[in-house]
């Protein structure tokens, strides 16, 4: 039977959970209630009552009360429902998840989904939805709907948003139920059981990517291309930690440098660890560390103005990092790779880390870029990640067919020595 879960705060927002829930039962989905209320007691039964919830934090309900503390409790609540969730999901018992809610129960519910693997149904209908909704999706494939008023009782503007979002959920989670296990687990293989690699790219380095591409591609392998504009680094980390990936083609880090120097497409700090810590093979590169991306060049801080600055669209402007940044992004790379539990490799371009840092190029800087690689070279010193040089640019198309295929051979010694265990 296809199970719906459906997971909020059962004491503020529970008369529209019960109609939510009825609404399932007639859709023909058996429902899990799962309740994060905390204050006032809830005015639906719940199947997981949020007793359970805490406790799945590491935490009691009393001590939540207590402390008085809201975004505590919140954030308390939210990590609570994760594990519930993942629970429910690892049992069977979930299908789909759909959630309703303002700030506080959008943010507990969609930390919660953001945790299920990628093609799970996820439904949020949330007062939210209509500003900025990254904060809740994450590199996650959750459905945001808009409520169009406040979620306060079942009215002539609610009931037909929230009757839709009933609809979405029940027929996303019976044709997921319905799904071979093949395709409700996310798997290392792709279209005609193609090994999947992750491949990282920006508009600087389309060219050498697109070659290493093209190889893996006639190699049999389907490679899924992320640009590198924070999300997608994000995303590219969040699918390599599911395992999806028989390996990881790196060449673009430049959301990096965006991490380092404040600029505006960073990855965040966890950028370059999935695949490490997952043991996938990996070869990275160090595709456009040459540069850091600002927004409008009116809107450049004046901490960098002096530096050199190229307007690369309306909304993007980048300037070249310094030698000290350089050096400083080697360490960071190579403390990143010396944590790997896979197998690593390193193909440095050694004339050239993007189109503007070719030769010739307005951010072609071999001081710079040397300081980069005398770190990366210093810190990966003694560890088991591999280094090569080349004596190319990084959009030279054997640099990406020669990166393609070390990848490659990683993938088929990876595979040898498992089938030898």
């Amino acid at each position: 039977m296809t199970n719906v879960v459906l997971v909020g705060t059962l004491d503020t927002k529970g008369v529209e959970y019960g109609w939510l829930r009825e609404e399932l039962l007639r859709a023909g989905v058996e429902v899990v209630m799962v309740d994060t209320g905390i204050m006032d007691e809830p005015r639906v039964p719940a199947d997981v009552p949020r007793e359970a919830v805490a406790r799945a934090a590491g935490t009691e309900l009393n001590e939540l009360r207590t402390a008085a503390d809201r975004g505590a409790a919140v954030t308390a609540m939210a990590r609570g429902a994760e594990a519930t969730l993942l629970r429910l999901h690892a049992e069977g018992r979930l299908h789909g998840v759909l959630a309703i809610g303002g700030s506080g129960g959008t943010s507990i519910a969609t930390r919660a989904m953001r945790a299920l693997p990628l093609g799970v149904p996820k439904v949020m209908v949330s007062s939210m939805a209509s500003g900025d909704v990254a904060p809740y999706v994450g590199s996650a494939d959750i459905t945001m709907m808009y409520s169009v008023v406040d979620i306060a009782g079942i009215n002539s503007i609610s009931a037909p948003v929230l009757a839709n979002a009933v609809q979405a959920v029940a027929g996303m989670a019976k044709a997921f139920e319905r799904a071979s296990s093949e395709l409700r687990q996310p798997a290392r293989l792709g279209e005609g059981g193609r090994p999947l690699i992750a491949a990282s790219m920006a508009g600087v380095t389309t060219i050498g990517v697109d070659a290493a591409r093209e190889r893996l591609t006639e190699l049999g392998y389907e490679v899924l291309v992320f640009h590198v504009s924070g999300t997608g680094g994000r995303t590219l980390e969040t699918l390599a930690g599911q395992g999806i990936f028989a390996g990881v083609l790196d060449l673009t880090l430049s959301e990096l440098a965006d991490d380092l120097c404040g600029g505006i497409l960073s990855a965040g700090p966890d950028r370059l660890s999935a695949a490490g810590r997952a043991g996938i093979p990996q070869v990275v590169s160090l595709g456009a560390l040459d540069m850091v991306k600002f927004g409008p060049l009116e809107s450049l801080p004046e901490r960098v103005r002096y530096r050199r600055v190229r307007v690369h669209n309306p909304s993007i402007t980048v300037i070249r990092t310094t030698g000290a940044e350089c050096a400083e992004l080697g360490r960071r790379v190579a403390a990143k790779l010396r944590a790997a539990t896979g197998p690593t490799a390193v193909c440095v371009p050694l004339r050239g880390l993007s189109t503007l840092g070719a030769p010739g190029g307005p951010y072609h800087d071999p001081d710079a870029d040397g300081a980069l690689f005398s770190a990366l070279r210093e810190g990966l010193r003694g560890s088991a990640a591999r280094l090569y040089d080349y004596d190319t640019h990084i959009n030279d198309p054997d640099f990406g067919r020669a990166a393609a295929d070390r990848l490659h051979a990683m993938i088929g010694a990876e595979a040898a020595a498992e089938a030898a265990a």
